[in-house]
């Protein structure tokens, strides 16, 4: 019995030693289980502070990057302003005096002259470098145009009856064409005009060439180029006798040719529109537009360079340099379309008033204008852009406009 009594008890212990053990081992998973999900928990949680820390990160590169923006742009602004300070107010008064006349024939920088000198200033430069208004009016009898057959064979000229020659000048590089046969200098236009809404755009000299497959052509009058817009001329056009637009303002002096081919420079900026009607009835004209005869201290723009032979008086440095696009007339009726390179093409500034007097009066002209520059400059001839607009996202072609002179390609 006794001998029972111990052998139940050494069972009873080991039952007890296996229960106390299987308690431990239930103990342990239990506290591994509980730990997993702090060990989630933990990762999640390194996860979560992870993604802060690459968007701080991501944030700090583009401020460093805005910051070094922001420091070139203000150190460029402010080398740009110093060096335009030291020109204006510097030793040089010739270089003063350039720089404003320049500015002035800007269409969007002009407010630039107001930055350095007062109202009284800016009309004092252009006192002193201007061109004396031509009260003259072109005399039809100074040009004399060969009739159908009795045109001499040049040999200076192409098939084409042109000629294409360069020019280059102390701050300018040019080319000219030369028409023997000033009946084949025509207008194409965008006609009819956008509204003001710019419901339509102008067009490239090149789509105003192709779109009456012409041979050659020039950018031609004012317009309003707002955002290179080009969809609205201004002063007046006239397109194959019919006018298209009317609407003269202070200044404007219409630049064209008769129907006897004969080109004419006349003031039309005190006239009314019914004025100007008659006017273009009585004369006879085709194909015109205008440009502006003007220096009032916000504007700096002249049209008559030559008048029956006799160029206009200059003051100064006559004007700014600048891209420019000029047409003269030989007395034997040959057409010269010009156009020349500035504000930093090849180095060069552009032309001067004085320039392109010169160049016309060398090619022997008998009467010359000025016609829209700047930007706006541009010759297209025989598939190619000869001269281009300095506008870098332009390089290859020109801005839009409303207008161009263009030379109609000779019958085989």
């Amino acid at each position: 019995m006794k001998d029972d009594i111990e052998i139940i008890d050494v069972n009873m212990d080991e039952h007890e030693e296996k229960r106390s053990q299987a308690k431990e081992i239930l103990s342990q998973v239990s506290a591994q289980t509980d730990r997993q999900p702090e060990r989630k928990s933990r990762k999640a949680t390194k996860q979560t502070s992870g993604q802060p820390k690459k968007s701080n990160k991501a944030l700090r590169i583009v401020g460093r990057i805005c910051l070094c923006i922001v420091t070139f742009v203000a150190i460029t602004f402010a080398g740009a302003y110093m060096t335009l300070n030291t020109i204006c107010h510097g030793p040089s008064k010739a270089a003063r005096d350039l720089f404003v006349s320049t500015i002035l024939e800007t269409g969007q920088m002009k407010f630039l002259a107001s930055w350095y000198f007062t109202e009284d200033e800016i009309l004092a430069i252009t006192d002193r470098n201007g061109m004396v208004h031509n009260e003259e009016n072109v005399d039809p009898g100074l040009i004399e145009i060969p009739t159908q057959g009795e045109e001499t064979v040049d040999t200076e000229f192409d098939i084409n009856g042109i000629e294409l020659v360069e020019i280059s000048g102390r701050s300018f590089f040019a080319k000219m064409l030369i028409i023997n046969d000033p009946s084949r200098v025509k207008l194409s236009t965008i006609y009819p005009w956008s509204d003001f809404n710019k419901n339509k755009y102008g067009e490239t000299l090149e789509q105003l060439v192709q779109r009456g497959d012409y041979l050659a052509g020039i950018n031609g009058g004012e317009y309003y180029s707002d955002g290179n817009w080009g969809g609205v001329p201004k002063g007046l056009v006239v397109c194959d006798g019919v006018i298209q637009y009317n609407s003269p303002q202070a200044g404007d002096v219409m630049v064209g040719f008769t129907e006897d081919n004969i080109l004419m420079i006349s003031d039309i900026g005190n006239m009314s529109t019914a004025q100007v009607e008659q006017m273009v009835a009585d004369n006879r004209i085709r194909d015109a537009v205008s440009f502006k005869d003007i220096d009032d201290g916000d504007n700096n723009h002249f049209t008559k360079l030559i008048i029956n032979g006799t160029a206009t008086q200059l003051s100064g440095n006559g004007s700014g340099a600048n891209p420019r696009t000029a047409i003269g007339q030989r007395a034997d009726g040959t057409v010269l379309m010009l156009v020349t390179d500035g504000r930093g093409a090849a180095g060069h500034l552009g032309a001067t008033a004085q320039d392109l007097i010169s160049i016309m009066q060398e090619y022997g002209a008998v009467n010359a204008a000025n016609l829209d520059g700047g930007s706006s400059s541009a010759m297209y001839y025989n598939g190619v852009y000869e001269m281009t607009s300095v506008t870098l996202y332009y390089s290859t072609s020109s801005w839009r406009l409303p207008t161009a002179f263009v030379v109609e390609k000779r019958e085989e």
